[in-house]
């Protein structure tokens, strides 16, 4: 499939090193709130909309891993920036392992937070990618997938967040979103990750309840000099979570 012009934003002064935030299935680049406001003045910050996400376009399916990879390369040649680091989270860590092995040259630093490699059952995907096609929306996911993205007790003090991250789902286009479920469905990076050639800082949510540790700790194991940080109190959504401490462990790999 022929890479398509991604939704984006750039913060930050233009002549700073560039890093590019990849967010959650679901997600538009709001979600990066939190990291844009405190990497923005070391960084040239690029927020993006995955396909089928927010604001970009949305081509028929079926979508690939690797297309929302080639996704970022074609952005990164469309703004003339040759280098820079990577951070993704769920669906954009997805595609930073797919970056990592297959375009070492266009990535500075990497970070891959709170994904997988591999993310069995394909049944788990198919099966929302079959109820949001059915219902026309992803609202139908909505509840029981925010659920998952944050810890009960910080929900409970947040009813503002929650609220916003199930309206930014129930407003992802439906059949972007079923086409990127169906693309983690059939999802297997595992030989990629020895051939990840970035430094590379893994992160996890110790709580995360949609792509728990072993996802993080089996990236952390096959990528050579993978760094593993597991963050406490944190679920899916961990940038929204912790985000001082997410943004400080960001800064010191992207710095070192």
């Amino acid at each position: 499939m022929s890479a398509v012009l991604l939704h984006h934003e750039l913060t930050g002064p233009e002549d700073a090193p560039a890093l590019l935030l990849a967010g959650s299935l679901g997600t538009n680049l709001s979600m990066w709130a939190p990291q844009v406001d405190a990497l923005s003045s070391r960084f040239r910050v690029i927020t993006i909309d995955h396909r089928g996400h927010g604001a970009s376009p949305v081509p028929p399916g079926p979508y690939a891993i690797s297309d929302l990879g080639e996704d970022v390369i074609a952005l990164l040649d469309h703004l003339g920036i040759e280098h820079a680091s990577y951070v993704g989270l769920s669906i954009g860590g997805m595609a930073g392992v797919w970056l990592g092995a297959n375009a070492t040259g266009r990535l500075r630093r990497l970070v891959l937070m709170c994904t997988s490699a591999h993310a069995p059952p394909a049944s788990r995907w198919l099966e929302r990618a079959a109820a949001v096609r059915t219902a026309g929306t992803v609202a139908v996911v909505a509840d029981a997938v925010v659920e998952r993205w944050f810890t009960p007790a910080w929900a409970l003090r947040h009813p503002d967040a929650i609220a916003a991250h199930k309206q930014m789902l129930a407003a992802t286009d439906p059949e972007g979103y079923s086409a990127c479920c169906e693309a983690i469905a059939a999802m297997d990076l595992r030989d990629d990750l020895p051939r990840v050639a970035v430094p590379t800082l893994v992160l996890g949510g110790a709580e995360d309840l949609a792509l728990p540790n072993e996802h993080q700790r089996l990236i952390a194991e096959r990528v050579p000099g993978a760094r593993l940080e597991l963050i406490p109190d944190a679920a899916h959504i961990a940038s929204v979570q912790h985000p001082e401490t997410v943004n400080r462990l960001i800064e010191e790999h992207l710095c070192t």
